[in-house]
């Protein structure tokens, strides 16, 4: 089988490089093309376009890059003909993503979608188009499975949530060394520069009432040394690691997290931690009036209650950080809390078995039809 696989952010490489793997497990044969990054690659597959000239953050930012963005999707649609293969794979990523499937499937070719988008928090007239032009929808979220078939009528598959399996891998097989001397508070200021210079200034700062812990950022892939340099430099208990996030977590006591994928990765180590958004004024406008959802962060989404503290765009400041940050070093009360949360977490979503693992099987499956 030839398959397509279009990944746009880091998230995406991760679970796309797991998927290929199994995959090929089942379909040695197989030849991969992709759209993706690094970890995609060195799974096996042919890569196309780094997912670091794909990202763009929040409306305003995407309006400024319209042009770059019109010029992917025409590329991206001459590279699929020229290569005809015998299923597109689209993972997340649905301004890029959807657009795609819709011309796709008018080309007549099978279109699979691995880890939903995000419509039952905003834009949910997108679920009518995507029925139309999605041949298999396989969901990592535990709700997703109830919400389309309740809401759509459509019969989609729970497959269980990959960071699962990625992260107990990791805790087993790490032999990384102390990164530090000090108890270590990480900080993940997200994956772009734009919104790393929204909130990283703002972590930097609250270091400073924190001299007997080290701060260690997680460097985003593709970002270099030197935009972290002159950030850190003021700071004299801050540092950075590249490529070891997940070996950072393993060591920290508790974490700043910027919302989104790495929000669950943080919880599924068990790390206490503080969610922090903050966009550009007008990028957050729209999406306070847009996005219908009671929170921001996925751990939260999935609990259905407010099980870590959100610190969204005004209220993300260093003395509500310092407050917050505080309790979770020295409350044992709300450590305890968290833990019992997280466990549950976890069971939630492992649920459905080794995702990547069942993703591939009912993917080949779906194709020997």
């Amino acid at each position: 089988m030839k398959y397509y696989i279009i990944a746009g952010e880091a998230s995406g490489d991760l679970h796309g490089s797991n998927l290929i793997t199994e995959l090929k497990k089942l379909d040695p044969s197989a030849t991969m093309r992709c759209w993706g990054g690094d970890k995609m690659q060195q799974a096996g597959a042919e890569l196309v376009k780094h997912y670091r000239d794909l990202a763009f953050m929040g409306f305003t930012e995407v309006l400024m890059n319209l042009r770059t963005i019109f010029k992917n999707l025409a590329f991206c649609k001459e590279d699929i003909l020229q290569n005809r293969p015998d299923t597109l794979i689209l993972i997340d990523y649905p301004g890029f993503n959807l657009r795609i499937a819709k011309w796709a499937k008018e080309q007549g070719i099978k279109v699979i979608y691995y880890i939903s988008p995000q419509v039952w928090a905003w834009k949910e007239n997108r679920v009518k188009m995507m029925k139309q032009t999605i041949d298999k929808m396989l969901v990592i979220l535990p709700f997703e499975k109830e919400y389309y078939k309740n809401k759509w009528n459509w019969e989609v598959e729970y497959v269980g949530h990959p960071l699962v399996e990625v992260i107990e891998r990791h805790k087993t097989g790490s032999k990384g060394g102390p990164l530090s001397g000090k108890p270590v508070v990480a900080l993940l200021p997200g994956s772009r520069k734009q919104e790393i210079l929204k909130k990283l200034p703002i972590m930097l700062e609250l270091s400073r009432s924190f001299p007997g812990y080290q701060f260690i950022v997680a460097k985003a892939p593709g970002v270099e040394e030197q935009f972290y340099d002159d950030l850190l430099k003021p700071y004299s208990n801050v540092s950075y690691v590249s490529n070891q996030t997940y070996d950072l977590l393993l060591q920290s006591k508790a974490a700043l997290v910027t919302s989104g994928t790495a929000t669950l990765e943080t919880a599924l180590f068990a790390v206490p931690e503080v969610v922090c958004y903050k966009g550009s004024y007008l990028s957050y406008q729209i999406g306070k009036r847009l996005v219908k959802v009671k929170f921001i962060s996925l751990v939260n989404l999935i609990m259905d209650k407010l099980v870590v503290k959100e610190l969204i765009q005004d209220d993300l400041t260093t003395d509500n950080l310092e407050k917050e940050l505080k309790q979770l070093l020295t409350s044992e009360t709300r450590i305890s809390e968290l833990q019992k949360d997280y466990s549950e977490l976890k069971d939630l979503l492992s649920k459905g078995g080794n995702a990547s693992s069942k993703a591939a099987r009912s993917i080949v499956d779906f194709l020997a039809q």
